[in-house]
């Protein structure tokens, strides 16, 4: 049972967390030694996770390049179009946190696509971190789902254990009644049998006196046939 209770425990410090809030910023990162404007958001959460989805955001993108510092993203399609620019990505990473940023050299950008390019990859950032967040809380209904399904299987297994319990106790003490009427009943044949075998032993002492009388009367008759001459 006390598993159960930790369990509840860590569900409800997991849960008790305030609800994130995705900020996206603008700062500046060197992208071909030239300093850029590029969007950038802080998350909360461990750095494996942040970097898996954070990978997966940009292959959705188009075809990413990771050996590189930043990474490139080529053929991006944005908002469902698809540029021959390219966007650059980055992770930095801290003790608690990781913050991320995308961006473009618009210089690389046909002029009138820039404007509208960071636009779109600045509320595309921003629905990144909400997705990321929403997910990491999927994660915890889930664990919390497969909790609650863990102590009702629990609950089912112990009411079903007392049903069980309830039934052989019934069928015990209605053994017991039953060995009571038995060992009453024996009692009661055991001083019958007690009181017939007094009879018996009397009977047979009684047969032995006449069996005694007889063979002493026989005797006489004997004794008496053989004086006849």
């Amino acid at each position: 049972m006390n598993k159960f209770f930790s369990l509840l425990f860590c569900l409800f410090v997991a849960g008790a967390v305030q609800s994130q809030t995705v900020t996206v910023n603008k700062q500046n990162e060197k992208i071909k030694n030239e300093s850029t404007e590029v969007f950038s958001t802080t998350l909360e959460g461990k750095k494996e996770a942040i970097q898996a989805a954070w990978l997966r955001f940009l292959k959705d993108m188009g075809k990413v390049k990771q050996g590189s510092d930043p990474m490139t993203v080529t053929e991006p399609t944005i908002n469902g179009t698809t540029f021959s620019g390219t966007v650059y990505a980055g992770r930095k990473e801290g003790d608690k946190s990781t913050e991320v940023w995308i961006g473009i050299s618009p210089s690389e950008w046909d002029s009138k696509d820039v404007t509208y390019a960071n636009r779109e990859l600045q509320k595309m950032l921003h629905q990144f971190g909400v997705k990321f967040y929403r997910d990491q809380v999927q994660i915890q209904i889930n664990e919390t789902q497969e909790a609650l399904a863990a102590v009702e299987k629990q609950q089912q297994r112990l009411l079903n254990q007392a049903k069980d319990f309830d039934l052989k106790l019934s069928n015990s003490e209605q053994e017991k009644l039953q060995l009571e009427k038995t060992l009453e009943a024996n009692k009661l044949e055991s001083a019958a049998l007690r009181i017939r075998l007094e009879n018996n032993k009397k009977a047979q002492d009684s047969l032995i006196l006449v069996t005694d009388q007889i063979k002493k009367v026989m005797t006489t008759y004997k004794e008496k046939q053989g004086k006849i001459n």
